[in-house]
C-alpha cells in the first residue's frame, strides 16, 4: 500500500466532498418532508390513497437503488415524450436524476419508519388530546407527530447513515462526488486500495457526525437519557 498516493489521494477526493455532503442533504431534507405525508397517507383512512403510498413503499424498496437511478439517468431519456418536454432540462444533468432517485428511495423508507413511530402512539395520549379540545391538526402537530418522531429517530439514524453510503452509486451517472473522483484516479493510476481508502475515510467520517448528531438528538428529546 502507497501511504504517500493515499495522502496525494485524500485532497483530490476532499474536493467532491461538498458535492457529496449537497447529495446527502438535499435527498434527506426533501425526503424527510415527503415521508411524512406519505406516512399519514399510508394509515389514512381512505382507502386508495393508502395502497397507492403503499404499492410505492413496495416497489422502491423492492428493487435496488442503482436501478432506479440507472432507469432515472438511462431510461428517461430513450423516452422521446421526456426529451421533448419541459422534464429534460433536469433529467438530462446526471446531478438532478440522482437525487430525485435518492429522494425517491429514502422516502419510502422513511415512510415505514415514520409509520411505525406515529403507530407507536398509544390511545390514551390520543384521547387526552381530544378531551383537551385540541383540533386534529393540533394534535398531529403538537402532539403525535413530535412524538413520533423521538420514537423513530434511531431507525431514521440509520437511513441518514444509509443514504450517505448510497451517493456513492450517483457515480454511476458520471457525476464527479467523491466516489466519482476515487474511480477517476483509480483509472489512471491503476492503484484502487489508495483511491478508496481516501473516499471511505471520507465516508466514515461523515457518518461518524450523523452519529454524533442523533446521539446529541437522543439526549436533547429523551428526558430518561439526561438523567444519566
Amino acid at each position: 500500500m502507497n501511504f504517500e498516493l493515499i495522502s496525494k489521494n485524500f485532497y483530490l477526493v476532499f474536493k467532491g466532498l461538498d458535492e457529496t455532503i449537497l447529495l446527502v442533504l438535499l435527498s434527506l431534507s426533501i425526503g424527510f418532508i415527503i415521508s411524512i405525508f406519505f406516512a399519514l397517507a399510508r394509515l389514512s383512512s381512505i382507502k386508495i390513497l393508502s395502497n397507492i403510498v403503499y404499492y410505492y413503499v413496495f416497489i422502491i424498496r423492492g428493487t435496488p437503488l442503482i436501478v432506479q437511478i440507472y432507469l432515472f439517468y438511462f431510461g428517461l431519456g430513450s423516452i422521446k415524450f421526456v426529451r421533448e418536454s419541459f422534464l429534460w432540462v433536469v433529467l438530462k444533468e446526471p446531478f438532478w436524476c440522482g437525487v430525485i432517485a435518492l429522494i425517491l428511495n429514502t422516502v419510502a423508507y422513511t415512510t415505514e419508519i415514520f409509520r411505525g413511530g406515529i403507530q407507536s402512539i398509544t390511545k390514551g395520549q390520543i384521547e387526552s388530546c381530544k378531551s383537551l379540545g385540541m383540533k386534529r391538526f393540533t394534535m398531529y402537530y403538537k402532539i403525535i407527530l413530535p412524538v413520533a418522531f423521538r420514537q423513530a429517530l434511531p431507525a431514521y439514524g440509520n437511513e441518514m447513515i444509509l443514504m450517505v453510503k448510497a451517493t456513492s452509486l450517483v457515480s454511476l451517472t458520471t457525476y464527479m462526488e467523491m466516489t466519482g473522483i476515487a474511480r477517476n484516479i483509480m483509472s489512471k493510476t491503476f492503484a484502487p486500495v489508495e483511491a478508496f481508502v481516501a473516499a471511505g475515510c471520507f465516508y466514515l467520517f461523515l457518518n461518524f457526525l450523523i452519529v454524533q448528531l442523533i446521539k446529541f438528538l437522543e439526549w436533547k428529546y429523551n428526558p430518561h437519557l439526561r438523567l444519566k
